[in-house]
């Protein structure tokens, strides 16, 4: 699962920064608010690659 939110907040969870898994997103955003979290272990293993978001939503 990926997302935007607090950098104080989300790793209570277990969210880790998106560029530890060297996911990025399509627009800039400061780094430590890009958050993933893997749903299953290794879940984000060898994953890398920018995010994309359905065309509804006008981003590139």
């Amino acid at each position: 699962m990926i997302l935007i939110g607090h950098e104080e907040y989300y790793p209570k969870f277990g969210y880790k920064k998106t560029s530890n898994f060297g996911i990025s997103f399509p627009f800039e955003i400061p780094e430590e608010n890009g958050m993933a979290i893997e749903l299953v272990k290794d879940g984000l293993k060898n994953i890398k690659g920018r995010v994309k978001y359905p065309k509804e939503f006008g981003i590139d």
